[in-house]
Order: C-alpha cells, then structure tokens, then sequence
C-alpha cells in the first residue's frame, strides 16, 4: 500500500459519473489522486460525493483547474503524475446543430492531456473512448463487435458518435508518430449505468430517470450495451499497470444487448414500487438487436463485470435513495 502512495495518478474531470468512480478506486487501492476540474467551485461538491460514496483520504486529493478547450493549466495539472485517466468527454442529452462543437472539444481535449503527459514524463494514459468509436456506420446484423472495430464516420452517424471515433483516432495517431511516449491504453463503454454518486448524471442515467418519470414513452431504434460504472472504473485501473495493456483498446460491456423496454419491464417486475409512471413499451423489433463481445477484457485482463440486471438495479436503488 505504502508504494502505491507514492504513485500519483491524475483524473480528468473529477466531477463527472465515471470520473468519480475512478478516483473512488484508485484510492481504495491507495494511489494518491489528483483530479481536474473546469471550476474549482465544485471541489467540496466532489469531496462529499465521494466520502458518501465510501472513499477514505479524500482531503488527501489534489485538484487543478483545467477546461479541455484551453492549452491553459494541463501542464500542471499532469505535472508529477505517473498515470492518467483521461475520462472527461463532451456528452450532450441533446446533439448540437454544428457537429464540431462536439468534435473539436473530443479529439483537441485528447491531444491537450497527450502533449501535456509527454512533456510530464508520463508512463501510461487511459483513454475513455466509447462503443461509439466501434460501433456505429456499418450493417450489425449477424456481426460480433470487438475492439477489431471502427465506427465508419463517412455514413450518416450522430455528431457524438463522430467526435469519440474521431478523438480516439487522433490520440492513436499522436501515440503512433510520438514513439509510444507516454504508452496509450483505451476503454471502449457501452451504456453506463450503476449506482449514482452525484447530481452529475451520464446520459444513460438520465435515460433511466426519463423511463421512471413517465418522460420517455418510445423505444430507441436499437438495442444497447450494459456496464456498471464500477466496472468501467475498475477496468481503467487494471488498464493503467498491466503491460498487456498497453497498446490496447478494450470493449467495457456486460453480457449481452437491451432496449429501453427491457428497461421498463425491468422496473415493473423487480421494482415495482418505482413504477407508478413507467410507459409499457411496445415490443422492439429484434432485428435491432446488437452482438458484442467482451472476452478481450474478461481475458487479459482478468475483468469480471456485474450483469446487465445487477448494473440497472443499482441504478434503480440509488436514484430511489436520492
């Protein structure tokens, strides 16, 4: 334990749902942290989400401001760090109307943290990249998704799934004609839901909130991936030391694909008393469904994730509590 604190690891926006959860791992497992946040306003905010989450040595964080859209405060902030989590990530419930107000924050936001752990001597960075940069602009029917994967960002994809595709490409490339310094590890997630530690919500989470209050009465188009924000936190982790990692990206998800009726019928059955305002969905056309696979990260990894069942549950409960 001793030789992890003298490990500094830092994460790019600590506010955020699967920012939290990553500095909630890191010092379980006794690294020192530091985090970046776009306004150190929110620095209580996060201290208290975290110790209510169970964290131990939270007035032990260190916090730097830094905003991926300027150059300014991201070579202190990576200054005397041995790793970093790059989670921070534009995620907009609503798609803007110029797609480059997505894009250029994504992949130039990428390339700031990049340029700034190269020049701070970093070992390692871990890239959150999406599914959206595996899976979207090709035909799925009858094909397994891997990490072998790439989004086709010339057919007529959302401005999102274009600015994940399009910054995990760029950071590839800068590792690619920067002779692997620092070395570049990426974690592909689906959907992330589990249990909510703050008032930030990913979208996910909201789409959960919107099926609960009666919001949302229509499937989406497809079916999606599941993964618990805990797994998704704990596979970067693993990701940042294991020399099998490096060079690897990895595809977060549980077993197996749902929709948003699967969601509903979810609630009804298991949490009943939640399900007041729930919609009955119709019947989604199975034709939509998706097949991926997460046996690179179950393999090298050695990475056991929660259910589909178990992740929406803890969803359930904690929205239920807060």
């Amino acid at each position: 334990m001793e030789e992890k604190k003298n490990i500094k690891v830092l994460v790019t926006g600590g506010s955020g749902f699967v920012g939290g959860y990553c500095i909630l791992a890191l010092l379980n497992e006794g690294y020192s942290v530091k985090t970046t946040l776009r306004s150190l306003a929110r620095v209580q905010e996060v201290k208290d989400s975290l110790t209510a989450a169970g964290a131990h040595h939270v007035d032990e964080i260190e916090f730097a401001a830094a905003d991926l859209t300027k150059d300014d405060g991201w070579d202190e902030a990576v200054k005397g760090c041995t790793y970093v989590l790059h989670v921070a990530s534009p995620f907009p419930m609503v798609q803007p109307d110029d797609e480059n107000e997505l894009i250029i924050p994504a992949r130039d936001g990428a390339l700031r943290v990049l340029k700034a752990a190269r020049n701070a001597g970093v070992k390692r960075v871990v890239l959150t990249s999406s599914f959206a940069a595996i899976g979207y602009g090709q035909s799925s029917k009858d094909h397994v998704f891997t990490e072998e994967d790439w989004t086709n960002i010339h057919a007529d994809v959302r401005a999102y799934i274009k600015s994940k595709t399009i910054a995990e490409k760029a950071a590839w490339d800068f590792i690619g004609k920067d002779g692997s310094n620092p070395e570049l590890s990426v974690i592909n997630p689906v959907g992330i839901f589990g249990p909510v530690m703050a008032k930030d919500r990913s979208t996910s989470i909201q789409l959960v909130e919107g099926i609960l209050a009666g919001a949302i009465k229509e499937d989406m188009p497809y079916f999606f991936g599941v993964v618990d924000v805990r797994d998704v936190a704990s596979l970067h982790v693993k990701a940042m030391t294991l020399p099998e990692a490096k060079g690897e990206r990895f595809l977060a998800t549980s077993d197996g694909t749902i929709s948003l009726k699967y969601v509903a019928d979810l609630i009804r059955k298991e949490r009943p008393e939640l399900a007041e305002n729930v919609v009955d969905f119709p019947a989604a056309s199975k034709e939509l469904y998706v097949h991926m696979s997460n046996q690179k990260a179950r393999t090298i990894l050695q990475w056991t994730p929660y259910t589909k069942e178990e992740a929406l549950l803890a969803t359930l409960d904690s929205l239920s509590q807060h």
